[in-house]
């Protein structure tokens, strides 16, 4: 196969043009926090933290105890929008049940 003097000049002159990646930066990440209070029952915080963060049972007995114990424990670690989200179902469910249970996020 022959290419044509118009191709052969073509390809002759082209030069790769190389995009420059955009570097990855990893999102900066969020602690969700529990806060103690004294009127939130402990085994609602256990359920809170099994259906929010699904911790399993025994670890979230051990949250709550450094909930109660400490004033606060950190849940998780993640990108703001989940950390957001999350803080968000621990109001509803505790807005629910009439429980003061507060949680807030912290840049890790």
């Amino acid at each position: 196969m022959r290419l044509s003097k118009d191709r052969q000049v073509t390809q002759h002159h082209e030069q790769a043009v190389q995009e420059a990646k955009p570097a990855l930066q990893k999102p900066t990440l969020y602690m969700v926090l529990l806060l103690n209070d004294d009127y939130t029952p402990m085994e609602f915080v256990v359920d809170v933290l099994q259906q929010v963060f699904f911790k399993g049972y025994d670890e979230a007995v051990q949250l709550m105890l450094s909930v109660h114990n400490s004033g606060q424990a950190v849940c998780g670690v993640y990108p703001l929008e989940i950390a957001e989200m999350k803080v968000k179902q621990v109001q509803d469910l505790a807005g629910e049940q009439k429980h003061p249970l507060k949680s807030i996020l912290e840049p890790e």
